[in-house]
């Protein structure tokens, strides 16, 4: 896990309980532990919208098609191009069906430069928590249950990627919740919201490579690069 991922692959969610259920409109908060170095595989917060209600559940990055003859697909499947998710077939029926929010207050790209790749910090101002375009998918595990898991759809760079990487993770705005989450919004409703965020309140500064090793998970890795 220590080499670095595709776009979208380290992301950091620390924001208080409280917040996160402010933010996402959740009857029930859930505390969830701070991490500055969320990691594929792992389990990580998404808000799931069932008969109205919205509420967070912990899933596994890296989709896994209810098709899938082996879990381990996953690892290769944290990422959806949104240009083409709503065709492909590993994606295809999530994006139809399995849409989610997923909760982060900052992400990670890598930019090759003196000859190495230098880690960089996006977050909003204020360090508030914002919500990534995400997919979910069930696969039944035989008698051991069922396995949730997601994917974080990406589109072109912004201006504030512009330079450092040519994509970015889908990041809407709060007052796109409703519409991602609506099992009857039509894919052209959808594509509109597939974007490069246009917000002006998105920054970034360089970090140490502390970070890239995914068992670094504290607030040096979020620190400015000295």
């Amino acid at each position: 896990m220590g080499e670095v991922r595709e776009m979208c692959g380290r992301y950091t969610l620390s924001t208080p309980a409280g917040r996160l259920a402010e933010e996402f409109r959740l009857d029930d908060p859930v505390e969830i532990p701070p991490s500055y170095n969320v990691a594929p595989t792992q389990e990580v917060a998404a808000v799931l919208a069932e008969e109205g209600k919205r509420r967070l559940e912990m899933l596994r990055w890296g989709l896994v098609p209810s098709w899938a003859d082996d879990p381990e697909i996953g690892a290769r499947m944290i990422n959806a191009r949104s240009e083409t998710a709503a065709e492909k077939p590993s994606f295809r029926s999530a994006f139809r069906r399995r849409r989610c929010l997923i909760a982060a207050d900052g992400f990670y790209e890598w930019k090759r430069e003196n000859g190495g790749k230098q880690p960089y910090y996006f977050r909003m101002q204020e360090g508030r928590p914002f919500a990534f375009a995400g997919l979910w998918e069930s696969w039944e595990k035989g008698g051991d249950g069922v396995l949730r898991s997601c994917a974080i759809l990406t589109t072109r760079a912004n201006s504030v990627l512009d330079g450092i990487h040519d994509r970015m993770p889908v990041i809407l705005p709060p007052d796109t919740y409703d519409s991602w989450l609506d099992p009857d919004a039509d894919r052209e409703e959808l594509a509109e919201l597939l974007i490069p965020y246009a917000g002006d309140d998105l920054e970034t500064y360089p970090v140490s490579r502390f970070v890239n090793s995914p068992s670094n998970n504290d607030e040096r890795c979020i620190e400015p690069a000295a």
